[in-house]
């Protein structure tokens, strides 16, 4: 497999997509996000650091992180700190802007207002295309207003079985906030997709890849103790799996490689030839 290293240098300008995740590595463990493998036809243009954000007041507030692929035109993964929940979902969906024009558009994610959009999915894919808008940072996970909007994103969603969504999937992120009740000081969570590269919406004009299968990763101080958990589905019974991270990272290894939390040890095996700069990988 020819790995795909996603650089972490100083990045100077001033846009929310860029190259690094500077602005926004709050949202990883000890500010390390992932450090992932993608299959060789994935190109490093189409990868993007996306800081989502929206402004308050007329300031920048960062929610959140997604690893997104523009060809796939739905993300890789988005990282982001668990809240308890405690606001109404409404959804208000957004784009990102820069996604498609440049470091001259709007810093933050906002309203579609235009129809030329060809570096990600916008509403009318979905509209009578049998799947769902699938979060990966979910409403249930939030704990207020400006995070909540955030999170109806296209960046953040991609296109999910509807019945696994609205029944496995969301039962599973209800169980999440059992699971990190008492945790001390933040949790961490990333969320991911392992796309169908043959599948795609919509029927017309099939552009939007539609995700095979959804991952999770949680991390946190409890009783002073770690506590991870991952989860994965839908498995053989529509259901999602629950597993260790460790066990997680080989049930992806599939698909593409991936150390969700590098900054724990111990560290997952890197593939042989592959050098990691910070967090992405080339193959040697």
């Amino acid at each position: 497999m020819k790995l795909l290293v996603f650089l972490l240098l100083p990045y100077l300008s001033l846009s929310e997509v860029g190259k690094d995740f500077s602005k926004c590595r709050q949202f990883f463990l000890n500010n390390d996000p992932p450090q992932i493998t993608l299959p060789a036809d994935v190109s490093v243009k189409q990868v993007k650091h996306i800081c989502q954000c929206l402004k308050d007041k007329n300031k920048i507030k960062y929610l959140y992180a997604t690893l997104y692929n523009t060809a796939w035109r739905i993300p890789i993964y988005s990282a982001y700190v668990f809240g308890s929940p405690n606001v109404e979902r409404v959804d208000r969906w957004y784009i990102e802007p820069q996604l498609d024009l440049g470091t001259t558009a709007e810093p933050c994610m906002s309203p579609q207002d235009r129809d030329s959009i060809i570096n990600q999915a916008v509403n009318c894919d979905y509209v009578y295309s049998g799947y769902d808008r699938g979060h990966l940072y979910p409403v249930q996970h939030t704990n207020n207003h400006l995070s909540m909007l955030a999170t109806s994103t296209l960046t953040n969603a991609a296109p999910q079985d509807p019945t696994f969504n609205q029944q496995e999937w969301k039962k599973h992120e209800k169980a999440v906030i059992d699971d990190l009740k008492g945790c001390k000081g933040k949790a961490y969570v990333v969320t991911g997709v392992v796309p169908d590269i043959n599948k795609q919406i919509p029927k017309r004009n099939p552009i939007v890849t539609v995700s095979k299968y959804y991952w999770r990763a949680n991390w946190c101080l409890k009783n002073n103790k770690v506590t991870e958990k991952g989860y994965f589905g839908p498995d053989n019974n529509g259901r999602v799996e629950e597993l260790s991270i460790a066990k997680l990272q080989e049930k992806l290894e599939k698909y593409y490689n991936i150390i969700i939390f590098p900054s724990v040890p111990p560290r997952a095996q890197k593939t042989p030839g592959m050098v990691v700069i910070n967090s992405l990988a080339f193959n040697l």
